[in-house]
């Protein structure tokens, strides 16, 4: 890919599933990408490439978890992809593996929704039906309040993204299901609605 080429949800893609061969990390991706672009289309920005971004912001945690956001860095920028999108990628690790401070809109909503997809997710998986389709904000907040429930979602990570943005916790997760609603089918959690 050359320096001025925009990169493609093809090529997002492509790049996920030469490093990643867990389905469930690739369901992750396809989770924070599904909301990043709800929110682009609420915010009025650009749906592809924050859809590319949530596709790619984990594209070292499977192969090289102890350099995880640097190595991002790395095979993003063999491969020629631009910076905005590279800085986008490693910012959602500020604080824990990554010194890059998340600063546009965007960044921010990629800090704050990367753990609260694992909770949403969590949350439709203990329905009868595991769909994300009928999963409602009260049964998020609820799950929230449960420490020991998707323990590895970073509650203080989500309510330090979700201060970032000045958005209301409740707003957040309301427009992350609506976000992940509308990828349901790519990230297993169509379920079986309705079933009892």
């Amino acid at each position: 890919m050359s320096d001025t080429k925009v990169p493609t949800v093809q090529d997002a893609d492509t790049l996920l599933r030469e490093f990643t061969k867990d389905e469930r990390l690739i369901y992750h991706a396809y989770a924070v990408a599904g909301v990043l672009r709800y929110m682009a289309r609420k915010a009025g920005e650009d749906e592809t490439r924050w859809f590319v971004i949530g596709l790619i912001h984990d594209l070292d945690w499977e192969m090289f978890p102890a350099e995880h956001c640097r190595k991002t860095r790395e095979l993003l920028t063999a491969r020629g992809w631009p910076e905005e999108y590279i800085r986008a990628a490693v910012s959602h690790g500020w604080g824990i593996c990554s010194d890059v401070e998340p600063l546009s809109r965007m960044e921010k909503m990629l800090y704050a929704l990367d753990e609260l997809t694992g909770l949403v997710a969590a949350t439709a998986l203990v329905r009868p039906s595991r769909s994300v389709l009928e999963v409602e904000t009260k049964s998020v907040l609820k799950k929230w309040k449960t420490k020991g429930f998707a323990a590895g979602a970073n509650r203080d990570l989500i309510q330090k993204g979700a201060d970032m943005l000045g958005i209301p916790l409740e707003a957040l997760i309301t427009d992350c299901i609506a976000g992940m609603r509308e990828v349901a089918d790519q990230i297993g959690l169509r379920g079986n609605p309705g079933a009892a």
